[in-house]
């Protein structure tokens, strides 16, 4: 089984990660994040990674009828090794010797543990899942399962009262502003951000928490049919039989009330929204996990889409940068 925030390693070297369960013809929906580099591995952005498939692997690129996407996906039989977040963080916690971030790893795993956290259920993505950290590397830490992300995100908020974690600094909420380069000012975005509670500093070193819906849930949701966040659509896994194609319309903006915020922190994020013929917001960008609870009302500014039995959507994130793409509540 495949999840978003594992990574696949195919024999050329190159590092993918995925970005949902769903398979297509056998292969599996990645997009490419590491390439060979002397002894170890280099990341790249998502410009350079489609060109460098382009120009000498080809048969990764892949188009999604079912997404009406382009993104990368990788047979099967290609990966020589699956990298996964839960399986890493026993490593590391079993393992004799740690480096600077490691240590810090460690360190909150046990804040996690002494509130009642089970680290079977945690574990850790990003350079560290496949030990290419740097000495200033942040932690990205995965909880699988709704109840254990929303306990990380209490436990998180807590700590941060006690002082055994600290609140983002102003530079910290400069530098990770730049990063997401959206199209939020940067007083929204620090707005938004600091009351979603998945973010802290341990050690003077920032984590994230990321949530995975690693099964079905009470409701007979299955998890969901993911894109990258570089990429479009998902195929909507709540109708039941085949999922629904979805076709872009164009771009849209709008304000509404959000009705339901159950899945804000999915991945991708959806908002039920009170609109006229238009059934919800789903954002395939981190900046917008978590953005807005029901009853507030929001701008939105993305690309509607149609599906094949009429429903409409937003996505935002049609991007990876998402220009002129954003959710945001109007206060």
């Amino acid at each position: 089984m495949f999840f978003a925030k594992d990574f696949i390693e195919t024999a050329e070297g190159l590092i993918f990660a995925v970005v949902g369960q769903s398979m297509e013809h056998d292969k599996v929906l990645c997009f490419l994040r590491y390439v060979p580099h002397r002894q170890g591995w280099r990341k790249v952005d998502t410009d350079v990674a489609n060109d460098f498939l382009k120009q000498h692997h080809p048969h990764y690129l892949h188009y999604s009828p079912i997404l009406d996407a382009r993104l990368h996906a990788v047979a099967q039989p290609k990966i020589i090794k699956h990298h996964r977040p839960k399986h890493r963080l026993q490593q590391l916690l079993n393992a004799d010797n740690h480096d600077a971030v490691e240590q810090d790893l460690l360190s909150l795993t046990r804040l996690f543990q002494q509130h009642g956290l089970d680290l079977a259920n945690i574990g850790i993505t990003g350079s560290l899942l496949i030990g290419v950290q740097q000495h200033g590397s942040d932690i990205d830490v995965v909880c699988y399962g709704r109840e254990v992300f929303h306990h990380c995100r209490a436990v998180t908020a807590k700590l941060i009262t006690l002082g055994q974690l600290q609140d983002l600094t102003e530079q910290d909420w400069q530098q990770s502003y730049q990063r997401r380069d959206c199209d939020l000012s940067f007083a929204e975005y620090v707005w938004h951000e600091q009351r979603k509670d998945n973010k802290a500093i341990i050690n003077g070193r920032k984590f994230d928490l990321n949530f995975i819906d690693d099964c079905m849930d009470a409701g007979g949701r299955a998890p969901k049919v993911g894109a990258d966040a570089t990429q479009g659509a998902v195929a909507d896994d709540r109708a039941i039989g085949a999922p629904d194609n979805y076709q872009k319309i164009g771009p849209i903006n709008l304000e509404c009330q959000v009705i339901d915020d159950t899945y804000g922190f999915d991945y991708p994020a959806e908002f039920k929204i009170d609109y006229e013929h238009i059934d919800s917001i789903i954002s395939f960008t981190a900046t917008y996990t978590g953005q807005a609870l029901r009853g507030e009302t929001v701008q939105v500014s993305g690309m509607l889409e149609q599906s094949s039995q009429g429903r409409k959507r937003i996505i935002v994130g049609s991007s990876r940068e998402a220009r002129g793409e954003f959710i945001k509540v109007v206060q």
